[in-house]
């Protein structure tokens, strides 16, 4: 049994297609086909059902596939650590940030670590927290930007930043003349919120349950910035965090008031405790602290 029946496996579970599986893996259907039934084989325990347009994993199989993601695992870190050791700064570093953040973070990031001198390259990615935990978790992420409560085992997490959320709405708004916004007073407001998936919309709800059930809580967004485009329109309000006031308002037709008492978050850095790069996971951290992003303060 090689790695490469491993991946096999893996690839053959998470498509439950032979075709698809032989894709995702560059080869042949009949060199996956193959090398399945010989790890079946060699194992003595049927792995799959076969059925004419599916493939299930057998209960046994369910366990065999997990080690083999392990065992994976186990070889990206012996790799990445021997890549490491002659220079930690010659692959990317492959990060992960929540929709709600990378907007503002990300351009003054850049320019953080170009300045910093160290040479780290970053890949960069945005998604919903659940995704970027579990791809930080399976190696396809090296570090990923996320909102508290985020701690999951063998984990790092790195407080960076905390921010409180703001009420964004129309200029002529009547509230625009108000310095702060009582957060009881938002229930008899039409209020958008983001859709599910996106932890910002779970803060919001948790700060202010009485939008989850109302009647005056509109249709989910797909972003802050469509949120802006809504509230611009006259169609209702919405909260946004305060790291994006600037680029929000930017146009005038818009005005963000905080709010009183006002909800916040804590954003934190994370990555696995055996990746074995520290000197790009320290200079990515010293370019995110040399950030002064407008709204956030010290955790």
């Amino acid at each position: 049994m090689t790695l490469t029946d491993l991946r096999y496996l893996i690839a053959l579970a998470r498509e439950r297609h032979f075709g698809r599986a032989a894709e995702a893996c560059h080869v042949s259907q009949p060199t996956l086909s193959i090398a399945i039934k010989k790890v079946e084989d060699e194992l003595g325990v049927a792995l799959f059902e076969r059925h004419r347009h599916e493939v299930m994993v057998t209960p046994g199989g369910a366990t065999v596939i997990k080690q083999a993601q392990r065992v994976l695992e186990e070889m990206d870190v012996l790799n990445s650590a021997a890549k490491a050791a002659l220079d930690e700064f010659a692959e990317p570093l492959k990060l992960g940030v929540i929709f709600t953040v990378a907007p503002d973070l990300l351009p003054p990031l850049v320019r953080a670590v170009k300045a910093g001198g160290s040479g780290l390259m970053m890949y960069m990615e945005e998604n919903y927290t659940e995704v970027l935990a579990g791809k930080l978790a399976n190696g396809q992420l090296d570090a990923i930007i996320v909102a508290r409560p985020f701690d999951p085992p063998e984990t790092h997490v790195h407080s960076l930043y905390r921010e409180s959320f703001e009420l964004l709405m129309p200029s002529d708004h009547a509230w625009v003349k108000s310095k702060s916004i009582a957060i009881d007073a938002l229930s008899a407001s039409s209020m958008m919120l983001l859709g599910e998936g996106h932890c910002f919309r779970d803060q919001i709800l948790e700060a202010c349950p009485h939008l989850g059930a109302g009647s005056n809580t509109l249709g989910p967004a797909s972003s802050l910035s469509t949120l802006r485009h809504m509230v611009a329109s006259g169609l209702g309000l919405t909260l946004i965090p305060a790291s994006s006031v600037a680029s929000l308002t930017d146009g005038g037709d818009v005005v963000a008031r905080p709010l009183s008492p006002a909800p916040e978050r804590e954003i934190v850095l994370a990555w696995r405790r055996r990746f074995p790069r520290p000197q790009a996971i320290r200079a990515l951290l010293d370019a995110l602290t040399s950030l002064h992003l407008p709204g956030t303060r010290a955790p």
